[in-house]
């Protein structure tokens, strides 16, 4: 551990597509080469930190390891007895989207219609029960080799809210990963939250100015950018989520480069924002292809499918990467953000 370099992990949210954040995970914890300090999540990237860090208390990364495999595939098999899945034809030609679902676009077109609190008044959520089985979360609270920060929206005041290990709990984590209108709000201390990748993405400055290691690596899910310009009603609803739950990232990010800007022309001496090193790993040549609805695909086959995707851009970012890592940032904020 005296060699290897240490890392932050800023993790977006997406749903299903957690699971290729679940393989950039499982690398970096396999890997004798770097460890990791803090994680900052939200939705899937919450549950992806949480899961970590139970593990992590377990025993071992190894054990961190496995705690993971074992969420998504609780995951996949709470799903095969859910009526949204892909139809016969999409399965035959290997097209993991569920646009032409039946059960799909039924719930689509009663979210439409009727909220969470009509369609669903006693707030069942398998997730919060799976949630519960796999994470001792006083065990979390208690966890001395992961900072921890999960992200959730105030439906009141719009401001974010980030909760720290201390204070995690299973209810900052459900709104961490609460869609409006497929939930009811997270009460939490008297307040109602939401996603949080309506405010921060993820949220990046508690990395900056709480953890040790200087070096932050955002696992990013949802594409910045797309050629086509989309032309159906489903691409255009996926393009505006997309623009969505990344507009308060590249706000954030923007936000960094500036004040490191500030600080190098005013020769000032705030060490967690002047020697930041910001680097990604994108998953977004893997992920063009999926539609906004393969966030609801739960199939084992899709999971391993993105874990692997995952694993095998951690390797090639730290073989690319690693001799930058405590000494210069490898993403290009200009050219990506700016």
């Amino acid at each position: 551990m005296s060699q290897a370099k240490g890392l932050n992990l800023a993790l977006q949210g997406g749903g299903a597509h957690g699971a290729f954040t679940w393989g950039v995970l499982d690398y970096l914890l396999e890997s004798p080469l770097v460890y990791i300090e803090g994680i900052s999540g939200t939705s899937a990237g919450a549950m992806n930190a949480v899961i970590a860090a139970d593990g992590l208390l377990e025993g071992s990364e190894d054990k961190a390891r496995d705690a993971l495999n074992g969420f998504w595939h609780s995951i996949s098999r709470a799903a095969m007895l859910s009526p949204i899945r892909r139809t016969p034809l999409d399965m035959w030609m290997g097209n993991w989207s569920l646009d032409y679902s039946p059960g799909y676009l039924g719930f689509d077109l009663l979210s439409r219609f009727f909220s969470p609190y009509q369609l669903n008044p006693l707030d069942i959520n398998p997730l919060r029960d799976l949630l519960e089985a796999h994470v001792d979360f006083e065990r979390v609270r208690q966890c001395p080799y992961l900072k921890l920060f999960v992200s959730a929206t105030n439906v009141r005041s719009g401001k974010q809210r980030t909760f720290r290990r201390e204070e995690m709990s299973c209810d900052a984590v459900m709104a961490s990963a609460c869609l409006p209108f497929i939930y009811k709000a997270v009460e939490i201390d008297g307040e109602a939250y939401w996603d949080g990748g309506y405010m921060g993405n993820p949220s990046i400055f508690p990395l900056m100015e709480e953890c040790d290691s200087r070096d932050i690596v955002l696992v990013q899910i949802n594409p910045v950018y797309r050629d086509k310009v989309p032309r159906t009603a489903a691409e255009i609803s996926n393009r505006l989520n997309e623009i969505t739950f990344n507009a308060p990232l590249i706000k954030e990010i923007r936000s960094v480069a500036m004040l490191k800007n500030l600080i190098d022309d005013r020769d000032l001496n705030i060490r967690c924002y002047r020697d930041t090193h910001l680097h990604r790993i994108d998953g977004q040549h893997i992920l063009d292809n999926l539609s906004i609805s393969s966030k609801l695909n739960a199939e084992w086959a899709f999971l391993q499918r993105l874990k692997e995707r995952g694993r095998e851009a951690a390797e090639r970012w730290l073989k690319e990467n690693l001799e930058a890592v405590g000494d210069r940032s490898t993403l290009d904020i200009d050219d990506v953000y700016l």
